[in-house]
C-alpha cells in the first residue's frame, strides 16, 4: 500500500474515524500553523471504579488521531487522559469497601479522600492508578493530566480569573438551563470550605477577578476567599470549557447524556474567548438486563472481567462497531467479539486498501503502530475452545487443552501459538463461571437414539486422520437420512449439541470431533445412548 493510495482512500473512507477525522481536517488542514501538536482529549471522573465506558473514549479518539495523522500526512498530535479528580464525592460507591470511611468525607476533592482500599493516598489515586495500568496494558500513547494538580499547582489559575471577569456572561448562559431553585444558589465556581476541606454548592460574589478573590457564606459565616491554587474548582459544565480554552483543547467525543453539556460548555467556551473542539456525540452501553450502566451501581463489566474471559483484542473490537448505536455490554457477548475479531483480522492481509479501512482491525492495529504480519490467523475458534472445555468439564487444565489441540492444531505447542494459549487461557475462566454450572446434557428422544448409534458405527470405521470437512459430511449424511426423522438439519445438530455437549448451541460437529478425537467423541455417545 502506498502512501498515496492510503491518503485517496481515507479521504473518502466511509468509516467513523476517518469521518469524525475530517472535521477536525476542515479545522487545521496540514495541523496547526504554529506546527504545536493537535490535542485531543478524553474526560474521566474517578468517583467510582473504572470500567470498560472509561476505556472506550480513550480508545475511540485514539482511532481518530490516528486517522487525522493518516489524512495530514503524519501532522503531530497528542491525546490527554484528564482526570476531574477535583470534584467533590456526591455519593458513595457500592462496589467499593469501607464505605463509612467514605460516608465521612461527602463532599471532599476525590483526591482528598482516602483510599478505601488501602493501597494510595486518595480514592482518586486509586482510580486513576487503574485507569492507567489499563491504558499502560493496551499500548496507548497518551499523557495523564489530573485536575487537582493542575488547580493545585495553579496551572488553572489564570483561566479561573477568566472566569471571574466573564462571570455575568456565563450566568446569562447557564442560569436559564437550570430549574428555579436552581437559579437561587447556582455559582460557576464552587470554593473549597476553609473550615471543612468541602466543596461547597453556594452563591458566590465576585469580589477582585485578578487576584481572585470571591464572598461566600461557609458554614454560617460570610467570607472572602482567594479560589486561586487549589482553593476551589469550577462547576462541571463552566470547568468542561475552561479546560478546552486553558489547555486548547481540538477534539473530544462524549455520550450522548452530555449533549446538553457540550452545548452550554461550548458557548462558555466562545466567552471565555476560546471555542469548542470537534468531536462525536456516542450512544451509551447497557447492560443486560438493558439499563444504563452506572460506575456506582457497578452494573457494568469491568476492564479486569472482559480480560479474564476474552482478549484485548476482542474488546477493541466490540468497542470499535457502531459508536452511534446502542449496545448491550456484558460477559455473554464475549466469545462472539473474540472469534469475529479474528475473522476481521483474517481478512485484512487480502482487502484491497479501500475494504482494508473499513475493516475494524485494521484501525485497532494501527491504533497502536502494529500493521499485521504472523500469527493473523487463529489455528482453533474460541467457539471451538469453549466447547472444548466444556466437555472437559469446570476442573479442566490448561495442559489437558493443549493435549487436545495437539490432534488438531500444527505444532500444538503454547510458546508457537501465545495469542491462542491466552485465548485457553480465558476459555478455561469463562467455563468455569459460566458455562459449567449451566450444562446438562439430556437423553435422546425418538429416532434420536438410532442417529446417534449410526454416528458411532461410522465414526467406528472412520480413520483418525480424517479431516475436520470429512468428519462433517459424515455428520450431515446422517442428518440428512430421511430413516431418522429430521426436518432439518438444525434439528440434528440441535440433537448433537444437547446429548452430547449439554448446550442448546455447539459447533461445527466435523471441527468438534476432529478436536476431541474419534475414540473420545464416541465415549460422549456411549455415555447418551440409553
Amino acid at each position: 500500500m502506498t502512501d498515496e493510495a492510503l491518503l485517496s482512500a481515507a479521504q473518502v473512507s466511509k468509516a467513523w474515524p476517518f469521518e469524525e477525522a475530517r472535521k477536525l481536517l476542515k479545522r487545521y488542514p496540514d495541523g496547526k500553523p504554529d506546527g504545536s501538536p493537535v490535542l485531543f482529549e478524553t474526560g474521566y471522573g474517578p468517583s467510582g471504579l473504572p470500567h470498560i465506558g472509561t476505556f472506550q473514549e480513550v480508545l475511540r479518539t485514539t482511532l481518530v488521531r490516528r486517522a487525522y495523522e493518516v489524512l495530514t500526512g503524519g501532522a503531530p498530535t497528542r491525546l490527554v487522559a484528564f482526570s476531574d479528580d477535583m470534584d467533590g464525592l456526591r455519593k458513595v460507591p457500592d462496589n467499593v469497601p469501607n464505605q463509612g470511611l467514605l460516608t465521612a468525607y461527602l463532599g471532599h476533592p476525590l483526591t482528598r479522600i482516602p483510599d478505601p482500599f488501602n493501597k494510595f493516598e486518595s480514592f482518586a489515586h486509586h482510580n486513576n492508578a487503574m485507569l492507567r495500568d489499563f491504558l499502560d496494558r493496551f499500548g496507548f500513547d497518551y499523557e495523564f493530566v489530573s485536575a487537582s494538580d493542575r488547580y493545585n499547582a495553579g496551572a488553572f489559575d489564570d483561566a479561573l480569573r477568566g472566569v471571574l471577569r466573564n462571570w455575568q456572561a456565563i450566568m446569562d448562559i447557564m442560569l436559564p438551563t437550570l430549574r428555579e431553585e436552581r437559579r437561587q444558589t447556582y455559582s460557576p465556581v464552587l470554593p473549597v470550605s476553609p473550615k471543612t476541606g468541602q466543596v461547597l454548592q453556594v452563591p458566590v460574589q465576585v469580589v477582585d477577578a485578578e487576584a481572585g478573590i470571591v464572598r461566600f457564606e461557609d458554614h454560617g459565616d460570610m467570607v472572602e476567599s482567594c479560589i486561586l491554587g487549589g482553593n476551589s474548582k469550577l462547576q462541571w459544565k463552566v470547568d468542561w470549557a475552561m479546560r478546552w480554552v486553558a489547555l486548547g483543547v481540538d477534539y473530544e467525543m462524549c455520550g450522548k447524556d452530555l449533549t446538553d453539556s457540550v452545548r452550554e460548555s461550548g458557548k462558555i467556551a466562545r466567552a471565555l474567548g476560546g471555542r469548542a473542539p470537534e468531536g462525536m456525540i456516542y450512544e451509551l452501553f447497557l447492560d443486560e438486563n438493558g439499563e444504563k450502566i452506572s460506575k456506582s451501581k457497578g452494573n457494568g463489566l469491568t476492564i479486569e472481567q472482559w480480560l479474564t474471559y476474552g482478549s484485548e483484542e476482542s474488546l477493541g473490537f466490540y468497542l470499535f462497531r457502531d459508536p452511534k448505536s446502542a449496545k448491550s455490554l456484558h460477559v455473554g457477548i464475549i466469545p462472539r467479539a473474540v472469534d469475529e475479531y479474528w475473522q476481521f483480522r483474517e481478512k485484512l492481509a487480502d482487502q484491497p486498501v479501500e475494504q482494508q479501512l473499513g475493516n475494524p482491525v485494521w484501525h485497532l492495529l494501527r491504533a497502536n503502530g502494529y500493521h499485521g504480519g504472523d500469527g493473523d490467523k487463529l489455528p482453533v475458534t474460541y467457539g471451538l475452545l469453549l466447547n472444548l472445555v466444556g466437555v472437559l468439564g469446570a476442573g479442566a487444565t490448561r495442559e489437558q487443552v493443549w493435549s487436545y489441540l495437539g490432534n488438531y492444531v500444527e505444532n500444538a505447542d503454547p510458546a508457537a501459538h501465545p495469542e491462542l494459549d491466552k485465548l485457553v487461557t480465558n476459555a478455561l475462566a469463562y467455563n468455569r463461571d459460566f458455562i459449567a454450572p449451566t450444562l446438562q446434557r439430556r437423553k435422546p428422544e425418538g429416532g434420536e437414539a438410532a442417529a446417534l448409534a449410526a454416528l458411532d458405527e461410522e465414526l467406528a470405521a472412520t480413520s483418525d486422520d480424517a479431516t475436520a470437512e470429512e468428519l462433517q459430511n459424515l455428520v450431515y449424511e446422517i442428518g440428512k437420512d430421511p430413516h431418522y426423522g429430521f426436518e432439518q438439519l438444525r434439528d440434528w445438530f440441535k440433537c448433537l449439541y444437547e446429548t452430547l455437549l449439554g448446550s442448546s448451541q455447539g459447533p461445527r460437529m466435523g471441527s468438534f470431533i476432529a478436536l476431541y478425537g474419534i475414540a473420545n467423541t464416541r465415549k460422549l455417545i456411549a455415555e447418551a445412548l440409553p
